[in-house]
């Protein structure tokens, strides 16, 4: 058999290729994925969905020239193939290697940097309105899923386009899954045009029919488009897009490469804004993320001849918040959960499945399941709203005017705080501490072991107010034994050792790294005491206006940018009560994290015990 991609060189190459070398082309794609990524992890089921979608752009259109945005762009690994990274992907996701999503500062071919959803269609509008102001020649492509089209900015790009007339190429990549299955009216509407592609067959034979008769087909055509919208709204009730005025193509099967080039031949000619809706199916060509697309999202490494991945610990801070959520919800029936498209990511798919009526997933919509939980709040319920740290991000304002403005007891279970790892700085967890411990009324807690989930999760749905958990990704460190504490006291802190050198105040998984590196300290004849800030707003003033009397060295340890957060808080009361000693803030700099591996990013940063051992050590005050 040819190897097409042992000899490729460029993307002037797809354009040469015949129908059956891209066909071709597209099985040794999928043999490459799959043998890559079941060596390095990463989101193997999305990329398997677009590889005859990814060859029929790059056949199209100029990517030379024109603009590719890829949203999200967890499915940008074929496009990456294809533009010259073929032997970085070894090192795929990597400390120093490349990334698993488009970064403009790694080749001239990625447009736009992504890694959040709903973002590809704005982008998109603002290069091509760019180009026109410009006068500029160029084509702009916004590939974006229906997963993400739940997301209101999606929607605020498309009403824009639509009454605007920017002229640009958008293309919906419809698997019927964001990560988890898609839910909403949106999902609803796609559906029906999945299953009902007569509008769209009717209107072209029409056409073509009429077009043949002598002396009057063009003017019975003009006539036709007078009934456009009537027949339109027989056929396919609402048209959602072309009544907003973007021209609407589909739905095209997105694995024929020949129908793809056709109609992305057409809509490259159309003027003004088109939506070409292409269905594809994520996991393509693997049967095991064919069966199983949730698994191979985002997946570790794995055994490519039967798909399993390599043995991990399941018990870890998500499952076992899951956990929590069950079993508090059978003692309290005012108990509901809220998620924004990550049922099975925040722990809470038994807990959908056990409790249907009292969980709800708004799809990719976090600003929306905000103001919904705080409704909620509002009518007498305790809705907890379980969201990775990086996409509560994307609902500050509602977190501030919803919620804490009115102190309604919302809880925000916040997953993935802190280093996350290999997606790198769009999705690493390390601001909520600062953007949330402004805000009045917001009391923000952290667990130092995953035994104290439940209990800390249990005082929070207790507490008359908004509160925040933050938990890391996966679990706690090896060779530590932790005793949870079970009662809780607002703003008070829990000693865990005492020292005379130095005393180290950490929150959450840095309590762990903390004690490690006390080990390490004792080696070194320093006596150190330790502190876990359970609470990090409101901070224990009684505690540090003590530690402050005993210690000439105070230490602030948390997994987070450094201004803002808790090490800045503390700062800022031992200046106001005088103190006279030395105080390290250890987090992290003002600066984004790249993506690798956590263990080894927490090396980079000196947050690992050694490295928290060595920065204590050059600081010491004797």
């Amino acid at each position: 058999m040819s190897k097409i991609l042992e000899n490729y060189k460029g993307v002037k190459d797809v354009n040469k290729m015949s129908l059956e070398e891209l066909n071709s082309f597209s099985k040794e794609i999928r043999e490459f994925l799959i043998k890559n990524v079941s060596k390095t992890g990463g989101h193997l089921a999305s990329n398997l969905g677009v590889v005859e979608l990814t060859l029929s752009i790059f056949k199209v259109f100029n990517m030379e020239r024109d603009k590719l945005i890829w949203d999200v762009g967890h499915q940008s690994y074929v496009h990456k193939l294809l533009t010259g990274r073929k032997n970085e992907f070894e090192n795929l996701r990597n400390y120093g290697g490349i990334s698993g999503f488009p970064k403009r500062q790694e080749s001239p071919y990625d447009a736009f940097d992504t890694g959040h959803s709903s973002t590809s269609i704005s982008a998109g509008i603002g290069m091509a309105r760019a180009r026109d102001l410009k006068k500029e020649n160029y084509r702009v492509i916004s590939v974006i899923g229906d997963g993400a089209l739940t997301g209101g900015m999606a929607l605020e790009a498309l009403n824009d386009i639509g009454y605007n007339k920017t002229n640009m190429t958008i293309i919906l990549n419809d698997n019927e899954m964001s990560i988890a299955k898609n839910v909403g009216g949106m999902s609803s509407y796609l559906n029906k045009l999945r299953t009902d592609p007569k509008y769209n067959r009717l209107k072209e034979d029409l056409n073509s029919t009429i077009l043949k008769i002598p002396n009057v087909g063009k003017d019975m055509v003009t006539t036709m488009q007078r009934f456009k919208d009537g027949v339109k709204h027989l056929v396919v009730p609402g048209m959602f897009f072309e009544d907003i005025g973007i021209k609407y193509i589909g739905p095209i099967d997105g694995h024929d490469i020949k129908k793809l080039n056709e109609v992305l031949r057409r809509a490259k000619e159309v003027s003004g804004p088109v939506l070409v809706h292409v269905l594809t199916l994520k996991g393509k060509g693997y049967k095991f993320a064919e069966q199983n697309p949730n698994k191979f999202h985002g997946v570790g490494p794995f055994d490519s001849c039967n798909g399993e991945c390599a043995t991990s610990s399941s018990r870890n801070y998500s499952s076992v918040f899951g956990e929590s959520m069950i079993e508090l919800a059978k003692e309290d029936k005012d108990l509901v959960a809220v998620t924004a498209a990550m049922p099975d990511g925040t722990g809470l798919l038994d807990f959908s499945k056990k409790y249907k009526n009292r969980f709800f997933d708004v799809g990719i919509a976090e600003q929306h399941a905000v103001t919904l939980s705080a409704g909620m709040a509002a009518a007498g319920l305790k809705p907890v709203f379980a969201v990775y740290s990086t996409f509560l991000q994307r609902a500050y304002d509602q977190v501030v005017h919803d919620v804490c403005i009115q102190n309604l007891p919302v809880v925000f279970a916040i997953d993935r705080a802190g280093i996350v790892g290999q997606d790198g700085e769009t999705h690493q967890g390390i601001f909520d501490i600062s953007f949330l411990s402004h805000i009045p009324n917001m009391t923000i807690v952290s667990p130092k072991c995953i035994d104290e989930m439940k209990p800390l999760l249990k005082w929070s749905l207790d507490h008359n107010g908004p509160v925040a958990i933050r938990y890391p990704r996966g679990g706690d460190c090896n060779n530590l034994r932790l005793q949870p504490s079970e009662n809780f006291s607002l703003g008070k802190w829990e000693t865990i050792k005492e020292g005379k050198d130095v005393v180290i105040i950490a929150t959450g998984k840095m309590v762990q790294h903390a004690m490690l590196a006390e080990m390490e300290l004792k080696k070194e004849n320093i006596d150190c005491g330790i502190i876990n800030a359970t609470f990090i707003k409101p901070i224990d003033k009684k505690n540090v206006d003590l530690l402050s009397k005993k210690y000439k060295n105070i230490v602030t340890i948390e997994d987070n940018v450094i201004q803002g957060g808790l090490g800045s808080t503390i700062l800022q009361y031992l200046n106001s009560i005088g103190y006279n000693g030395t105080v390290s803030n250890l987090g992290y700099e003002d600066e984004f994290i790249p993506h690798g591996n956590s263990n080894k990013l927490y090396e980079v940063y000196g947050l690992n015990p050694s490295g928290i051992k060595e920065k204590i050590l050059a600081g010491l005050k004797v």
